[in-house]
């Protein structure tokens, strides 16, 4: 009998050293063998989010285990909102779909836009590859080359944009409403690529957007001469490029407290550009997993090496400084809120 007994003990210590010499979270790292992952672009190819898109998924499977397939797919509308409300309401929770969309609808949830239909607080965030920096830029064509010539011009000029909530809507109005310029916004373009194309074809005159993003997929015309150069006019920060290490700065143009005080948390959006996420429900292993992969992607030498390359400014920001951004942009102030609601105007 106590031969018996001891024989179930010695039994039962074994399946213990067993268990544990299991690694924690092994069936994680085993879920992604011979899986694949969509990367669900919001924009048309091209521009500045389809390229840090398929840049981090070149790299990004060899820091997963199991080293998935990883696609990348854009899904175009509505200036990215429809990929956004998809990854949100539609994606399937299982670690297999990132969502890269404009962060800035993280400002319309706080403005109350009944077209963003998801809670940013909620969504599982891995990380973003970049901060932005927004600028605005005007054609050769228009015989204006600075932002005294813009203010000082009795014409209309027409902005190129994707849609509400972007750059290249948010930043004439704001400027209409706070400097008198006399902008007009034409929005339906899909992307970056499709606005540039714009421009050249004379249909628009300019557009606000992201200079670390145009300083790469606009550098020919950023190099061109005449009527086919793109002239910045003005920059949210100072930065060192030759086009642009001079201009006003945006935080400086606007004029009174209230106004400056509704632009930054306007601008709150552009510390996690470009960012990828998850849909709510997504195991917490899964997501730790790819936010851990994300960064190791950042600080590859390769990617850096490619994103050098492409004169692309890579700042890595992690998904638990995204989760802060996020509840400061949702905890915006009843003024500022009242000041941005002309943003949520329907031209």
């Amino acid at each position: 009998m106590k031969q018996n007994l001891w024989s179930f003990i010695v039994a039962v210590g074994g399946l213990v050293l067993l268990f544990a010499a299991v690694p924690v979270g092994s069936s994680t790292h085993d879920f992604y063998k011979g899986k694949t992952i969509r990367f669900v672009v919001g924009f048309g190819p091209g521009g500045g989010y389809d390229l840090s898109a398929r840049a981090v998924g070149r790299h990004m499977s060899k820091y997963i285990p199991g080293n998935p397939t990883i696609v990348v797919e854009n899904m175009t509308g509505a200036g990215s909102l429809i990929a956004a409300n998809h990854t949100y309401n539609i994606a399937k929770p299982d670690g297999l779909f990132v969502g890269i969309w404009n962060s800035a609808y993280v400002l319309r949830q706080a403005l109350g836009d009944k077209a963003v239909r998801f809670d940013a607080r909620k969504l599982g965030w891995i990380g973003a590859p970049t901060k932005g920096i927004p600028f605005c830029a005007v054609m050769g064509h228009t015989g204006l080359t600075s932002l005294k010539d813009i203010t000082a011009a009795k014409r209309e000029l027409k902005m190129g944009s994707t849609a509400p909530g972007s750059a290249y809507e948010d930043i004439p109005q704001i400027m209409n409403r706070t400097l008198g310029t006399k902008f007009k916004v034409v929005s339906g373009y899909d992307g970056t690529g499709t606005i540039l194309l714009a421009m050249q074809r004379k249909e628009v005159d300019g557009g606000c957007w992201t200079w670390e993003s145009a300083k790469t997929t606009a550098r020919a015309m950023l190099d061109a001469k005449g009527d086919e150069k793109l002239i910045p006019f003005l920059i949210h920060s100072r930065e060192p490029e030759p086009e642009v290490k001079d201009l006003p700065l945006l935080p400086e143009v606007i004029k009174g407290e209230d106004n400056l005080s509704a632009y930054r948390t306007w601008s709150g959006t552009y510390e996690f550009l470009r960012p990828f996420s998850v849909p709510p429900g997504t195991p917490k292993e899964r997501l730790q997993l790819l936010r851990k992969a994300f960064a190791d992607t950042l600080k590859d030498r390769e990617f850096l090496a490619e994103a050098e390359k492409s004169k692309w400014a890579v700042t890595y920001v992690s998904g638990e400084e995204i989760e802060k951004y996020v509840d400061k942009v949702l905890s915006i102030t009843s003024r500022a809120r009242e000041l941005l609601d002309f943003l949520m105007v329907t031209k």
